[in-house]
C-alpha cells in the first residue's frame, strides 16, 4: 500500500471530492502542505468552498483529469473499474488510496486518535465530542461526518495531539483505522447490499475492537445486544454506558421540556448512587452526587450520544464543568433535528435519519416537540436498504400523523431490485397511517403547501436531497 509521508508533501487527487468525508481529507492535506485537486460530478457549496480554499476542481468524469504531475490518488468507494479517470489512474501506474486508508494513515500522525463507530449516532456523537474538546482548550483536529456550525464545516486543523473522527462500518472502511480511543454507540443491520447480516456486521465491530492498542480503550453501550462478544479477551480498558444501572454511566430522571429539549441525571463512576466509588478521570475527587445533564436537543436518543461523549471526555481528563457546559451550549449539527425556519406558521425541520431506527428516534423525539399535525416527508435511501428493511420503515413512519413519500434515492445503486416508494406506500397505508406518494419534489411541495397548516411540524427526512422541498417551501 502507498504510504502517504507528511513530512515530503506530494500531489493527491480525490476522486469524488465533494462529499462531506472527501472534502474534509482534502482541507487536511491542503492544510499540512500538499498540493490537492480533484474532480465530483457537479458543483456544490462544499465544492465550491473547496475552490475557494484553493483545490482545483473538475466537474464530471474525464481521463483527461488525470495528468502526470498527480502522484497520488484517493478514491471512495462508489468508484469502480469502469470509472474513466480510475482507468486513467491504473494506465499511468499512479498509486491510490480508499477514503478509509488516506484517513488510517492521517491518525498514525496523532498521539490521540479517537474514533466514533456505531451504525448510528456517529455524526452528533463525535459533533458534541468535539464542542467538548474545544470548550477545553484542547486545540483538537476535527473530521466529522456533517456540518458543524462551531467550526463553520466538517473539518477542522488542530495542533494538539487530538485528532477525532467517525469510523464507518461500510465495506469494513473502518478496519483501516488507528485508533487509541473508540466508541462503539450500536451495532444494528444496515448495508445489507456489503454485509451478509447482523451476525457479520457484529463480526466486523469486533475486528474494529480488537484495532486498539493494550493502553487504548473502548467505550462500548451496554444496551447492544451481547456485546461482552464483542469485547471478549480485549486488553485495552473498557468502560460502559447505557439504560442499564449496570453500566459505568448511565441516565435517571429524564425530563424533556416545551420545546422538547432533554436533560437527565447523569450516573457515572465518581457518583455516589453508582455504588462504585471509581473515579475514571482519574482526578482523585470523592465520590459526588448525580449532575444534571442540559441538552439543547430533542430526543432520548441524544442522552445516549451524551452519555458516549462524556465516559470519553472523562476518560480523556476534562473537567466536568467544561463538558456539561459544552453539551448545553451544543444545538446540533446540519441535517440532525435542524430547525430549518416558519412558512405559514408550519414548523419545518429536517433530519438525515434513513433506517428504520433512526426515523423512530427522530420521530419519537418530535412527539416532544410543539406541534397540531406532525408530518413525515420520508424519502428512501437505496433499493437494497428499502427492500430489506420494507416492515420495519412502514411501522417506524406510523409514529407521523401523516407520512408523504417521494421516489427512492439510488446513491450508488441502480434500480434493479424491483422494488419502489409505492410499495412502501402501501405499506404504511395498510398499519392504518395516512400515506401520500408524488414522484416528483414539485408535485410533493403543491401538496405540502395546500395541506399542511398553521400550528403543524413538517420534518423532510432521509439521506439523499430530501432537504430542498423544505427549504423550496421555505422560499416560496
Amino acid at each position: 500500500m502507498y504510504q502517504i509521508d507528511f513530512k515530503h508533501p506530494v500531489s493527491v487527487y480525490f476522486i469524488g471530492i465533494g462529499g462531506i468525508s472527501m472534502s474534509g481529507l482534502a482541507e487536511l492535506l491542503l492544510d499540512a502542505g500538499f498540493s490537492v485537486s480533484g474532480s465530483d460530478w457537479k458543483s456544490s457549496p462544499i465544492t465550491q468552498a473547496l475552490e475557494q480554499k484553493g483545490i482545483r476542481i473538475f466537474y464530471g468524469e474525464d481521463a483527461s483529469h488525470i495528468t502526470e504531475d498527480i502522484d497520488c490518488a484517493v478514491l471512495t468507494s462508489a468508484v469502480h473499474e469502469d470509472n474513466l479517470e480510475f482507468a486513467a489512474l491504473r494506465q499511468r501506474g499512479i498509486p491510490c488510496l480508499s477514503r478509509a486508508q488516506l484517513l488510517g494513515q492521517i491518525m498514525k500522525n496523532y498521539r490521540l486518535p479517537i474514533a466514533v463507530s456505531g451504525t448510528h449516532g456517529k455524526t452528533t456523537t463525535t459533533s458534541m465530542l468535539s464542542e467538548i474538546l474545544l470548550k477545553a482548550d484542547t486545540d483538537p483536529t476535527l473530521s466529522i461526518g456533517g456540518i458543524l456550525k462551531s467550526i463553520g464545516g466538517n473539518v477542522r486543523v488542530g495542533k494538539s495531539d487530538y485528532f477525532l473522527t467517525e469510523a464507518c462500518e461500510y465495506t469494513n472502511s473502518f478496519l483501516s483505522f488507528f485508533p487509541r480511543i473508540a466508541l462503539i454507540l450500536n451495532v444494528e443491520e444496515d448495508h445489507l447490499d456489503f454485509f451478509k447480516d447482523l451476525e457479520d456486521i457484529r463480526h466486523s465491530f469486533r475486528r474494529f475492537a480488537q484495532l486498539l492498542p493494550r493502553d487504548g480503550a473502548l467505550i462500548i453501550s451496554g444496551d447492544i445486544d451481547r456485546w461482552q462478544e464483542l469485547t471478549e479477551g480485549l486488553s485495552c480498558r473498557i468502560i460502559t454506558y447505557g439504560h442499564d444501572s449496570s453500566c459505568d454511566y448511565y441516565a435517571r430522571d429524564i425530563v424533556h421540556d416545551k420545546q422538547g429539549h432533554v436533560s437527565f441525571l447523569l450516573h457515572s463512576p465518581d457518583t455516589e448512587l453508582s455504588g462504585t466509588g471509581r473515579n475514571s478521570s482519574g482526578t482523585g475527587n470523592e465520590p459526588r452526587s448525580p449532575q444534571r445533564v442540559f441538552l439543547q436537543i430533542p430526543g432520548d436518543h441524544n442522552v445516549h450520544n451524551a452519555l458516549a461523549a462524556i465516559a470519553a471526555a472523562d476518560l480523556l481528563g476534562i473537567s466536568r464543568e467544561d463538558t456539561l457546559r459544552a453539551l448545553k451550549e451544543f444545538h446540533g449539527t446540519d441535517r440532525r433535528f435542524e430547525y430549518k425556519g416558519t412558512v405559514n406558521g408550519v414548523t419545518i425541520i429536517d433530519d438525515y435519519a434513513h433506517h428504520p431506527t433512526e426515523i423512530t428516534a427522530t420521530l419519537q423525539a418530535a412527539q416532544n416537540y410543539p406541534h397540531k399535525t406532525l408530518w413525515c416527508m420520508f424519502q428512501p435511501h437505496t433499493y437494497s436498504r428499502t427492500r430489506a428493511f420494507m416492515e420495519q420503515f412502514a411501522q417506524a413512519l406510523t409514529l407521523a400523523d401523516r407520512v408523504v413519500l417521494t421516489d427512492i434515492y439510488a446513491a450508488r445503486e441502480k434500480d434493479t431490485l424491483g422494488v419502489s416508494s409505492q410499495d412502501l406506500q402501501a405499506a404504511v397505508r395498510k398499519l392504518g397511517t395516512e400515506c401520500e406518494y408524488f414522484p416528483t419534489f414539485e408535485e410533493a411541495e403543491k401538496f405540502l403547501l395546500t395541506n399542511c397548516i398553521n400550528g403543524d411540524l413538517l420534518i423532510t427526512m432521509g439521506a439523499g436531497d430530501v432537504v430542498k422541498i423544505g427549504e423550496s417551501l421555505l422560499a416560496k
